[in-house]
């Protein structure tokens, strides 16, 4: 009779070799040398969660090969999209080639933040997919790392590209979009940007002080303002208090002065103007007026153009603004501090569907991780709408849908593929 012999059911794979538990000595007297005794206790180690450095780079390669592709690929689709739709303008007005490339490139950002997210899910998709493929996490699962573990490096990975794109949400996207609008509506309009803030009307939250000013300048100094004080009667009707014309006006860390004050107060019963009242220099507190420098510059850029910093300082400076805006700039908000992790939400949903439909095929996977990510936007814009209106609270319209790509992610997901 022949003799019979197991077969081998070790893993080699691209450098990296997993030794089989079943074909390993029992025994510690066995004639093991220090470094066979030495790999025994790594095997026998279990699952861990420590730091592999071979297993991780190599994941990560993996996975960033394909991230800086889609990454590129879509950023491009993105600056085509933008070139037919804006192209137009420049050649109308035989602009330079570099005034153009300079507003392509200060429209990239804005797109580069809604590439982000969809690149990592593909990217890891396709990871994982071709890990598979190979039967690579085949051999790490055998060797006692989790699918988890396994995903170590794409999960690091995806937690830096949120910070990115938090990142160019708060620096570059506000700014780069208001010099992007301002640079394109310039083309045959000569100073543009000083006719931006010329005769500049602003109107405090609280709906209590209406501003004029002839030339806002938004470093120090204005000329020519006019400010009108508005009080509520008891039937809630707005009628005005006061008006005053002053020849300059300066916000200081104390408050507002204003120098050559023409004042003129009204009648609370008749409403009617009174004696004007010629004054060489007026202050009012913050306390009083907390309007800054900053929030009326801020009054010609729509709350979506602006910072997370610059809407919490808004809202910090305000504390009687009026519900109705107040909740625009509270939902804009909480909006900009969640979007920016569905980034490393999408990990959570691609790795695990990835896993999931190895057999079945990756088509299904990915059909189903785009279609998640379509339904996610048309909520984020649903809630958006319903938080600025106060249809549900600003926190719900700004982080609900992220919450519940999350929930969709680990109950639906996560958990049936585990």
């Amino acid at each position: 009779m022949g003799s019979f012999s197991m077969p081998r059911t070790d893993f080699p794979i691209r450098g990296l070799f997993f030794i089989n538990r079943d074909m390993l000595p029992e025994t510690k007297d066995s004639g093991m040398t220090n470094d066979e005794r030495k790999s025994l206790k790594t095997v026998n180690r279990g699952r861990t969660f420590f730091w592999l450095p071979i297993l991780d780079c190599y994941v990560l390669r993996e996975f960033m090969i394909p991230f800086s592709v889609l990454a590129f690929t879509f950023t491009l689709l993105f600056l085509i999209g933008d070139v037919f739709n804006d192209i137009s303008d420049f050649l109308e007005h035989k602009s330079t080639f570099f005034l153009a490339a300079k507003y392509f490139i200060l429209k990239m950002p804005g797109n580069i933040r809604f590439v982000l997210p969809i690149s990592v899910l593909l990217s890891c998709m396709y990871c994982i997919a071709n890990l598979g493929r190979t039967r690579e996490i085949t051999a790490m699962r055998a060797s006692g790392l989790s699918m988890l573990r396994c995903g170590g490096a794409i999960y690091i990975a995806a937690l830096c590209v949120t910070f990115i794109n938090f990142w160019f949400n708060e620096q570059l996207v506000p700014d780069c979009d208001m010099d992007a609008k301002v640079l394109i509506k310039s083309l045959g309009r000569e100073n543009y940007e000083k006719r931006m803030y010329s005769m500049l009307q602003y109107r405090s939250s609280d709906k209590t002080r209406d501003w004029l000013f002839t030339n806002f300048d938004k470093s120090g100094l204005q000329k020519s303002v006019i400010l009108k004080q508005y009080k509520n009667d008891e039937n809630g009707r707005r009628y005005i208090a006061w008006d005053l014309q002053a020849e300059e006006a300066e916000y200081t860390p104390s408050g507002w002065v204003f120098r050559g004050v023409k004042r003129t107060p009204y009648s609370e019963i008749l409403h009617v103007p009174g004696a004007e009242q010629h004054i060489k220099e007026l202050k009012f507190t913050t306390d009083q007026i907390p309007e800054t420098v900053e929030n009326i510059g801020n009054a010609i850029r729509p709350p979506d153009e602006l910072s997370s910093l610059a809407i919490w300082r808004i809202l910090k400076d305000n504390p009687n603004m009026v519900d109705s805006l107040r909740n625009v700039y509270q939902t804009i908000l909480y909006y900009r501090l969640a979007f920016p992790w569905v980034c490393f939400l999408c990990v959570f949903l691609g790795l695990p569907l990835a896993a999931k439909n190895e057999r079945a095929g990756i088509f299904l996977s990915i059909v189903t991780a785009v279609g998640a990510i379509v339904v996610f936007q048309m909520m984020t814009e649903i809630f958006l709408v319903l938080g600025k209106q106060g249809y549900v609270p600003p926190f719900i319209g700004g982080v609900g849908p992220t919450l519940a790509f999350l929930f969709y992610s680990y109950f639906f997901v996560i958990r049936k593929s585990t």
